[in-house]
């Protein structure tokens, strides 16, 4: 089988070698066990990144390289559009060699393969969507239009679509999926700090606006003004790392508030075990896996109201479903503080939900999607 990768998400060619976003990768390594040859439709970057990224291990037998533009200027805008005709033939190209074809939306090459892939309707196809699928979201044109073309049983043949959560009145065609981090053989015993030592949060992904890294540092702020010994580790690079950076010296905030930028797997997974607490106010998610690590070592997970969060929190009974009210949320993280014993039950009910979601869990779903 000839398996096609469309997606907007860049590949690294540096020191000849290929690598992309690592979660990617891992991801990837999985379908490709499944499948014969490899190709990938989509961007190819050489230039160096902060992106966290990880070489790609196997055999990747075609690339069908597409270009990448923005729409910073109406000069850059018409280049976008000329580019885009272009990607339009590389895209057919790529489909027409697939024996199946895997779409990854959102994003501007998701939305003209999910378009192309209706000249294919005999060959059969998977998407992830991995954004938020909840229709009463406020999305971009694109990315609404990418979902209605997609779960659109009349205009797209032979398609399972992959969906974060559940979601009423979906088509036919639409499966609820997951992302996962870690094996069944990763479990182990959590046992976490007492209070009495400080409370400790963590936060890790992308330093970007949408993810809200800001808000969390407040929320420490108001805890600590409130007396409680709280402290909040952040792991992550991204464009609001010097502001984060001059608001933790302006608040004076650096003696309990630590950037600590990418650090690797294991680093990671220990400060999840040492975290009271696992905190993402973002804006807009898919399936925030930082939130489902996180509850996988016992992290009280402290999220948004976004797709698929409050299902996984279900409502508030395994975690603190924030309103985004600086007050209101306080009030919600301090009577839990003062509950340790509902702490303890929430962790626990964390932990249990997470751990059914197993890469080795996902390995068997992947292989029952492309053995159809």
């Amino acid at each position: 089988m000839k398996f096609l990768i469309v997606s907007t998400s860049p590949i690294i060619h540096l020191d000849n070698e290929y690598s992309a976003y690592s979660p990617y990768v891992r991801e990837m390594v999985i379908w490709e066990k499944y499948v014969d040859e490899v190709g990938f439709c989509c961007p190819i970057r050489t230039n160096k990144t902060n992106l966290l990224r990880t070489k790609i291990p196997f055999s990747v037998h075609s690339f069908f390289t597409t270009k990448e533009a923005n729409l910073k200027s109406v000069s850059s805008t018409l280049i976008a559009l000329l580019y885009s005709f272009y990607n339009v033939v590389v895209i057919f190209k790529g489909m027409y060699w697939a024996d199946h074809i895997h779409l990854r939306c959102p994003g501007n090459i998701g939305l003209l393969g999910s378009i192309i892939q209706l000249f294919f309707p005999f060959k059969p196809k998977t998407a992830k969507y991995a954004g938020n699928w909840d229709p009463n979201s406020k999305q971009p044109w694109s990315y609404r239009l990418q979902k209605w073309i997609i779960s659109n049983p009349i205009l797209t043949r032979n398609m399972q679509v992959l969906v974060y959560g559940e979601w009423k009145n979906s088509s036919a065609n639409i499966k609820p999926f997951f992302t996962a981090t870690y094996f069944e053989s990763d479990k182990k015993e959590v046992i976490k700090p007492d209070f009495s030592s400080g409370i400790q949060f963590i936060y890790v992904g992308t330093l970007t606006t949408g993810k809200n890294a800001l808000y969390a540092i407040q929320l420490m702020e108001e805890l600590k003004r409130l007396g409680k010994n709280v402290s909040l580790k952040i792991y992550g690079e991204g464009p609001e790392k010097e502001r984060l950076a001059d608001y933790i010296v302006r608040q004076n905030v650096s003696d309990f508030v630590f950037l600590l930028g990418n650090q690797d797997v294991e680093t990671v997974k220990q400060a999840y075990c040492d975290s009271h607490f696992v905190i993402l106010p973002s804006k807009s998610e898919g399936w925030p896996k930082v939130v489902a690590e996180g509850m996988f070592w016992k992290c009280v997970p402290i999220a948004s109201k976004v797709s698929c969060i409050p299902s996984m929190l279900d409502h508030g009974k395994r975690g603190v479903v924030v309103t985004m009210t600086i007050d209101n949320d306080v009030r919600q993280i301090s009577a839990l503080l003062e509950n340790p014993e509902q702490y303890a039950k929430m962790g626990e009910e964390s932990m249990l939900w997470s751990r059914k979601y197993t890469l080795d869990y996902f390995e068997s779903q992947i292989k029952q999607l492309l053995q159809r």
